[in-house]
């Protein structure tokens, strides 16, 4: 189980409070609230425009946020800025893998631990790395850039991993993907949340997301317009009409 810089009387990861962004002069997020659970995985769903990764993006300090909070396991880091967020454990997996082409497949997982300077300890989690997506370990020395969609899916995730993430955030995991390959890194998801791993999902695939997710928020034009279990959000007619289909 993963217990990294867990209490045991910690359980809000992240809270988000009253959260706006413009890009420019129009709003994208109006004043969004929510919360993740240790142990969870949390879900945003909604059309595509609908401010999904702009929130991923303000969480992790890519984009800075116009009014509102964002606090870690109680601290607030809405003012850090994007290599203090990674230090402080807010690691993401951004649309469309953007894994380093040029670099091998060793070298992309060396960059999720930038900053980071335990040699010894990084070489044992790129080993686990290893472990856990035993498909990578034969293509070490391969080039990023000549991966398949799968194989560079697993290796964002395990570059995430070697950062020692507190909260991960996945923005649409299975963006490009053959549907074979989305099953197993929805499978993958679901082993992380196992090791005790704490995730952010933005997907697309509402029905996918909502299968594994515990919870749920549907983000409609940069307003969170419904909320709740994933298994009732699932089975809500108004949400199989609009984004999942009946």
């Amino acid at each position: 189980m993963y217990e990294q810089g867990f209490s045991g009387a910690e359980t809000k990861v992240l809270e988000v409070d009253s959260l706006g962004a413009s890009y420019g002069n129009i709003k994208v997020l109006h004043g969004i609230s929510f919360t993740v659970d240790r142990g969870e995985i949390v879900t945003l769903i909604g059309a595509n425009g609908a401010g999904k990764s702009t929130t991923l993006r303000i969480i992790s300090g890519l984009l800075a946020a116009k009014v509102g909070s964002i606090r870690l396991f109680g601290e607030d880091i809405t003012h850090l800025s994007a290599a203090g967020r990674v230090r402080a454990g807010v690691v993401q997996i951004p649309e469309g893998r953007h894994i380093f082409p040029e670099m091998t497949v060793r070298e992309n997982l060396r960059m999720g631990a930038y900053t980071r300077k335990d040699n010894v300890e990084i070489e044992k989690d790129i080993s686990m790395v290893f472990d856990k997506f035993p498909g990578l370990r034969p293509l070490g020395e391969r080039y990023g850039g000549t991966l398949s969609g799968g194989e560079q899916q697993m290796l964002a995730l395990g570059r995430a991993l070697v950062a020692r993430p507190r909260l991960m955030l996945m923005d649409e995991p299975s963006m490009g993907l053959a549907p074979f390959l989305v099953d197993r890194v929805f499978e993958t998801i679901i082993n992380l949340r196992g090791e005790g791993r704490t995730i952010l999902l933005v997907e697309q695939n509402a029905q996918m997301a909502l299968s594994i997710a515990d919870r749920g928020y549907v983000l409609e034009v940069g307003n969170i317009t419904m909320h709740g279990n994933a298994k009732d959000l699932r089975e809500n007619e108004e949400l199989r009409i609009s984004y999942i289909g009946v």
